[in-house]
């Protein structure tokens, strides 16, 4: 069997680093022939939204999948009309728009913020009337790890954010004076089975994921996120993985966003669970048995933002996995990430004091 992933990033390579023990085999669609991808399966070197690079590789496999949600769903509807895709175009489409999805999320009973479409600033302005401050604006479309987004704090910031962000659809949104921040990683397959991961604790700085610990201990919040979450497969049909970041409230789950792909916060799974986000993904995808999602200990995940740190202080600390996505340095540019797992959560967190000192020099 010969998975296509449109996207070569670190998301796509691991993805094949997970399906070569169950005897598969990948090609990549990215424009960019040096993608962390390119380490471990050939590379369809095109635009996501060329004809002839769709074609090539629809060609060549036997079934697509993607691994980031900015794949045209026009490019996606192409390849479905001769390979199967999944996750499915619709989740796709929905998860770039962040109106749709939180008019989704309203329609399925999941709680937001309070939201408002915006096209001009007199909107921008009745808005910031009906919603209050403080507040965010954000573009609609595109913006991921903190880009695209102005708060507003006071009066005065109205026009200023509108005149940062105006000239594309924006959404401001009822800024969430969160407890914690988590989410919920699972997979449904083909067949309907459906399996979650534990909810986990993620840390964001300058809106970039920095860490995430896992697992969150409350049964109550696990029970509720996994009724979202699957209320949310069902609408879609869905197949693979999925992933739903929440705001906790006041004790409540406030939806955020979604992803309809592997994520970030589920990258622990990969030592700390049974079963991997990206085995899991596969399976579901291809109609097999999900593997367990049950933590094998207690684990924390470290992003390598920018830089990378020196690997063998890392790997000098107990339960320590590097990876590193072979990605040239840049400012806020993920490069790698470290889990790090333990038989307790206090030594879970000692050794991430640890390399959060080492990852910052």
């Amino acid at each position: 069997m010969k998975i296509g992933i449109i996207g070569a990033g670190q998301l796509g390579r691991m993805l094949a680093l997970a399906g070569y023990p169950l005897a598969l085999q990948f090609r990549f669609l990215d424009s960019s022939p040096d993608s962390p991808g390119a380490q471990v399966a050939p590379i369809i070197t095109g635009a996501f939204d060329d004809p002839d690079s769709l074609r090539r590789l629809a060609a060549e496999v036997d079934l697509v999948t993607y691994e980031f949600e900015n794949v045209p769903v026009a490019a996606l509807e192409a390849v479905a009309k001769s390979r199967t895709c999944h996750p499915p175009a619709e989740a796709l489409r929905v998860s770039q728009d962040r109106l749709l999805e939180k008019e989704m999320f309203g329609r399925l009973g999941i709680p937001t913020p309070p939201f408002r479409a915006v096209d001009s600033l007199a909107d921008l302005r009745a808005a910031v009337a009906a919603i209050g401050l403080p507040s965010v604006l954000k573009t609609r479309r595109l913006g991921y790890d903190g880009r695209g987004q102005r708060y507003l704090r006071k009066r005065g910031d109205v026009e200023a954010a509108w005149h940062a962000l105006g000239g594309v659809p924006l959404i401001l949104e009822g800024f969430v004076d969160f407890d914690r921040e988590v989410s919920i990683v699972g997979a449904r397959s083909t067949r309907g089975e459906t399996r979650a991961y534990p909810l986990v604790d993620n840390t964001h700085r300058d809106g970039i994921l920095r860490v995430t610990v896992a697992p969150v201990r409350s049964a109550r919040l696990q029970q509720a996120a996994e009724c979202h979450f699957a209320r949310v497969l069902d609408h879609f049909g869905y197949a693979g993985v999925l992933t739903i970041e929440f705001f906790v409230q006041r004790g409540r789950l406030v939806a955020n966003e979604m992803a309809p792909r592997v994520h970030n916060s589920g990258h622990w799974t990969i030592e700390g669970a049974a079963t991997s986000q990206f085995e899991n993904h596969l399976r579901a995808i291809l109609g097999l048995p999900l593997g367990e999602t049950r933590a094998v200990g207690h684990s924390a995940m470290v992003n390598y933002i920018g830089t990378m740190p020196d690997r063998n202080r890392v790997l000098g600390l107990p339960g320590a996995h590097h990876h590193d996505y072979g990605k040239a340095p840049r400012p806020g540019r993920k490069l790698g990430h470290c889990t790090v797992v333990a038989p307790t959560a206090a030594e879970r967190d000692r050794i991430t004091r640890k390399l959060l000192r080492v990852a910052a020099r």
